[in-house]
């Protein structure tokens, strides 16, 4: 038997996204947009069911629903990938090629031409009809258009699952791809026979559900995921999720119901009961059978809200090479199996019967020996509720977890759809690849041009920014000598805006360490402010503030009409001596000008505090000038992206006013087009009160790397969900072999799953921050003064 697709297409006209098939069947086609794999809880997979139930339930007597899930091994093409640097390119180059398995969900709603659904064994489904056959059956294609709306509706209302119409070339491409058996490149035909059916290089293969003896004694939403629970958590996936993606073989899940009358399906089934029970004495078989249809009796008489449908599951399968199909068919009824279910595997007529007929075009064609009766609840748990991991259309590049390729995560998010501050935070212990991973991301948003603004205590990003000469700038501080900052010197008096004079104010405030800064003592010190500026034209400083205010001190507060309550010329005088003059810290003022001008056109500035990160007061106002230095540079153009890390952050936190200081800028970064971030080793670095709230509340993307000490902290002081507690648990790392990765959780906004982090050697040599590996890059650098040459000369050798 040979079909050509060009003399029999199955398709009529097509009308928007709905087909008028040449049988007669009316045939509404939708995508249909799932969440991602592992992403969901037992609670999410029943409220997924519940969600399909109360959209299907009340349809129209008569309709088909046809699930179909094509799954097709693919190659990973990395055109969304950039390709422009160093480390772009090498990422590119590592993952394009790479094999994955692809995914395409869709819905299809037919209205039968006989809507009796009474149909033959078999029925040619490319015989001739008249043409205008479906204007016979308008007047009911309007009444089940408006019926399939509203289930459409009630589905895109929730949060899990939305239904996308198919445009017309897309509807044509997917029938074309099917009947021409998915061969790429070429047109063929379908060729069929007893033994095989054959399309162009591919062979395939049927396995189905059709009767009730095929199933066990209970279907569920959910089971147990083996391969990432353990005895202490569960980790749950889809009942059938067996069937789809883990099934990393060419195949397509069909999965269709019938809705049928309840009422005339109660009667043939207490009919089919009275049968049964005056011959269960003759076999075994009947018995069972007996069982079962009185137990499907007895659910749709406990339960008003029940639908009776007849439903039919099949997994067509494919392989160029034949051989294979006998090996992925024992795949198949293995993961059957652990279902406890036993498929049917049909033959000759049977499998051209089943294969024909899985076209939503042509589903109307299965006789009632090729159906299970059921309920409706029950049928929607062999649905398949999940798929790839998703890319946004730019992002940070991260890896899926079931096929390791390139997924992009928008965790900027500029529209503010799934966050509404950009704030993050890196949790993990020592070892575990904090810098690393900040590295990664990163290098990425600064490629995006992204300016970055780094405090590191540990001095882990010289080596990475290295790789952009000229566009870096790394401060490092060293005892006895400043960062050639300095808050008030102005080139002009332009410089000196309200906004200015308010920095220059709370700068001064926080150094006087005010318990409490009030708005009187703020609108006192811009007065002090401005008065200092009107009378002293150059070299500003703190030095020349504080001799200014020293030779003014009995009269400044009379000639300002302000009161001393709210500014003490003595307290002024008195604390700010340590910070000149030879007091023990002004060499952190010392300079008369500015070199903020240095930082002012580079993309990524460095500050290496860690020689002072054990003293208090230094690292305070360190922390302080870095601040004013931020403002008057990558603050100053508030449509220019930005972001500030605070890397080993919980020795920042030792002291109260480091971390007042770091809340400064997470209020701040608000009025900004930027984002803070922080990385501990731990949340209980961050002190329990209100301070560390406020930061936590404004961060609402969180990466966590494993902990083998747990994570139950990390649930409390964040409000996690028990799904992303078994998400973290389930945290697994991979350090050899050609794939080595590390799993990273990644939660933004309510969002949450398990992402890998893979890179290519270029990325792991340009991010290492210790070791005999890193040292002898750096040699080479030395030697060179070229990081990119360096990191390929280490890789050569």
């Amino acid at each position: 038997m040979k079909i050509d697709l060009a003399t029999y297409h199955p398709i009529m006209d097509i009308q928007s996204h709905i087909v008028y098939s040449r049988s007669g069947n009316v045939v509404l086609c939708y995508k249909v947009d799932l969440p991602e794999i592992y992403s969901q809880s037992e609670v999410d997979f029943e409220e997924l069911h519940s969600h399909w139930f109360q959209a299907f339930k009340s349809l129209p007597t008569g309709t088909i629903i046809h699930k179909q899930d094509v799954y097709q091994k693919k190659t990973y093409t990395a055109s969304e990938l950039p390709n422009t640097s160093f480390l772009e390119r090498a990422t590119y180059d590592h993952f394009k090629g790479r094999q994955f398995l692809g995914h395409e969900s869709y819905l299809f709603f037919i209205l039968p031409m006989d809507r009796a659904l009474n149909t033959a064994k078999y029925v040619n489904p490319f015989r001739k009809l008249e043409k205008g056959i479906h204007r016979k059956i308008d007047h009911k294609v309007n009444q089940f258009i408006t019926s399939i709306s509203d289930a459409v509706s009630f589905i895109n209302n929730g949060r899990k699952v939305s239904l996308l119409p198919m445009a017309p070339y897309d509807i044509l491409t997917l029938t074309k791809s099917y009947f021409n058996g998915f061969n790429e490149g070429c047109d063929t035909d379908i060729q069929m026979d007893k033994q095989k059916i054959g399309i162009g290089d591919h062979h395939f293969d049927v396995l189905a559900i059709n009767s009730e003896l095929c199933f066990g004694k209970t279907v569920q939403s959910s089971r147990t995921n083996e391969k990432y629970g353990s005895d202490d958590f569960i980790f749950h996936q889809g009942y059938v999720d067996g069937l789809g993606l883990d099934l990393e073989e060419n195949h397509i899940t069909n999965h269709i119901l019938y809705l049928d009358d309840k009422h005339k399906w109660r009667k043939l089934l207490e009919k089919k009961v009275e049968e049964l029970g005056k011959s269960s004495n003759f076999g075994t078989q009947n018995k069972v059978v007996l069982k079962k249809i009185q137990h499907i009796l007895d659910q749709i008489n406990e339960d008003d809200t029940s639908r009776i449908i007849r439903g039919h599951l099949n997994i067509i399968f494919w392989h160029s090479e034949p051989k294979q199909l006998k090996r992925i068919a024992s795949n198949i009824k293995a993961i059957f199996k652990e279902l406890d279910m036993t498929p049917y595997y049909p033959k000759s007529e049977e499998r051209k019967h089943y294969f024909l007929n899985s076209h939503p075009c042509h589903v109307s064609n299965f006789s009632n020996g090729d159906l299970y009766v059921t309920d409706l609840k029950h049928a929607l748990c062999l649905y398949i509720n999940n798929t790839n991991y998703k890319s946004d259309k730019t992002g940070i590049i991260f890896n899926d977890r079931q096929h390791n390729i390139p997924v992009l995560k928008d965790v900027w998010d500029k529209q503010k759809k799934r966050i509404k501050a950009r704030n993050f935070a890196i949790f993990a212990p020592t070892g575990e690849g904090k810098s690393f991973l900040a590295n990664n991301i990163l290098r990425q948003y600064f490629e995006a041009n992204v300016r970055l603004v780094i405090i590191d205590l540990g001095g882990s990003y010289a080596k990475f920014a290295k790789l952009y000469p000229d566009q870096y700038a790394i401060l490092r501080y060293e005892q006895g000598k400043n960062l050639g900052i300095n808050p008030f010197y102005i080139s002009n008096e332009a410089d000196l805006s309200p906004e200015r004079l308010e920095d220059l104010a709370v700068f001064l405030l926080e150094l006087l360490a005010e318990p409490k800064t009030t708005k009187v003592r703020e609108v006192a010190m811009k007065k002090v402010l401005l008065y200092y500026y009107k009378h002293v034209r150059k070299l500003h400083s703190l030095n020349s503030l504080y001799r200014f205010v020293d030779e003014r001190k009995d009269s400044l507060v009379r000639e300002l009409n302000i009161q001393e309550e709210h500014f003490s010329v003595f307290d002024f005088l008195h604390i700010l001596s340590e910070y000149v003059d030879g007091g023990p810290y002004s060499f952190l003022f010392s300079t008369q000008e500015d070199q903020t001008y240095k930082i002012e056109d580079k993309r990524m500035i460095v500050f290496e505090l860690d020689e002072v990160q054990d003293n208090k007061e230094i690292l305070s106002v360190m922390l302080k000038l870095i601040k004013s230095a931020i403002q008057r540079t990558i603050w100053r153009n508030r449509t220019e992206r930005g972001i500030i890390l605070f890397d080993e952050f919980a020795k920042q936190l030792k002291f109260a006013n480091v971390l007042e200081s770091v809340e400064y800028y997470y209020q701040a970064i608000r009025k900004q087009n930027g984002a803070i971030g922080i990385i501990l080793q731990s949340i209980n670095q961050l002190p329990n009160n209100s301070t560390s709230a406020s930061i936590l509340e404004n961060t609402q993307i969180i990466y966590s790397l494993r902990n083998e000490k747990g994570y139950s902290e990390l649930k409390n002081r964040l409000n996690l969900s028990s799904h992303d507690l078994n998400q973290l648990k389930s945290i697994r790392n991979n350090l050899t072999g050609d794939k080595k990765y590390t799993e990273i959780f990644i939660k933004i906004g309510k969002e949450s799953n398990i992402f890998r982090l893979e890179v290519p050697p270029e990325a792991y040599a340009a991010y290492l921050t210790d070791g005999t590996k890193n040292e002898a890059i750096m040699a080479i650098y030395d030697r060179t003064n070229n990081m990119e040459e360096a990191i390929k000369e280490f890789l050569n050798t």
